[in-house]
């Protein structure tokens, strides 16, 4: 493997001029304040990033810039999912092309796909490309829920699937995942108000937007994890749960630019048909950034 993917891995948003457009620029800045607040690695283009509204030629422009702001200061994982294998494999080739050390793959479906239409989605991703491939389960934004099953074998019988993360909201299926591998899986949290759980659990890192808006605490829980500390990790989890809650209740694009916007940082809007967060629910989310350590 050409990276190795640990810790906090930070989904920045896309962030939107006035006019609409994809602000690279602010979208630059933006993963400079991630890099110099010391998380482990970006991962644009996820849900986060809005990638399933980006026409192509956005979605290159996002990627390229992306990955020339990060510039191998830290790994990056691009989130290349798209509804046909055709423009999965376009998107994974363009990635490896400019630098990315590994793509993270969703199944996207109109039809529900079986599970051998599955397998061969990201059998045929493999087959194009060089880097890493990161496995990525989440049914609530797909409707495609793979089982552990399911996923231990495309990890086992794909060479370059090495990662999994796992979104589901299920610490139990997290835990078979583990069992199932044996312990020979790369495993990553994908569900912010599990974020304790499975990293206790045994979880490799954790892929969150938070950072966008508080690295330090996301930072904190991982390294006290790691130490062992469990009563302060538990502590650190708790003070920062109302973010997590709050920032995936209402929608990861929508509060996240939302929470930039409240701390000077012009992300824009949200790209239709996404609508910017109502007055009540910013004044909220104010209060909850307002009562986060400095």
């Amino acid at each position: 493997m050409q990276a190795q993917f640990h810790g906090i891995i930070a989904y920045p948003v896309t962030p939107f001029a006035a006019d609409g457009s994809p602000a690279l620029d602010q979208l630059a800045k933006l993963i400079d304040k991630l890099v110099a607040d010391g998380v482990h690695a970006i991962a644009p283009l996820g849900s986060t990033g809005e990638s399933a509204y980006l026409s192509d030629a956005e979605w290159d422009a996002v990627a390229a810039t992306a990955l020339a702001s990060v510039a191998k200061r830290l790994p990056v994982v691009v989130s290349i999912s798209d509804l046909t294998t055709r423009n999965a494999i376009r998107r994974a080739q363009f990635a490896e092309r400019h630098g990315a050390d590994a793509v993270m793959v969703l199944p996207v479906a109109y039809w529900k796909l079986s599970a051998d239409e599955i397998f061969a989605h990201y059998a045929a991703i493999a087959q194009a490309i060089s880097i890493p491939i990161m496995l990525y389960n989440n049914p609530g934004t797909t409707g495609i829920d793979m089982p552990p099953e399911l996923i231990v074998r495309i990890v086992k019988e794909i060479d370059n699937v090495t990662m999994v993360k796992e979104s589901s909201g299920d610490i139990q299926r997290m835990n078979r995942l583990m069992q199932l591998g044996r312990g020979d899986i790369a495993f990553y949290n994908g569900s912010n108000p599990l974020a304790f759980a499975a990293l206790t659990a045994g979880a490799t890192g954790w892929c969150t937007a938070a950072p966008n808006l508080h690295a330090a605490l996301p930072l904190a829980l991982y390294r006290a994890v790691q130490e062992g500390d469990l009563a302060a990790a538990r502590a650190c989890f708790l003070q920062q749960l109302p973010l997590l809650q709050f920032i995936v209740k209402g929608g990861l694009p929508t509060t996240v630019k939302a929470g930039l916007r409240l701390l000077d940082f012009d992300a824009g809007l949200p790209r239709l048909p996404l609508q910017a967060l109502p007055a009540a629910a910013e004044q909220e989310l104010r209060q909850i950034l307002a009562a986060l350590p400095a």
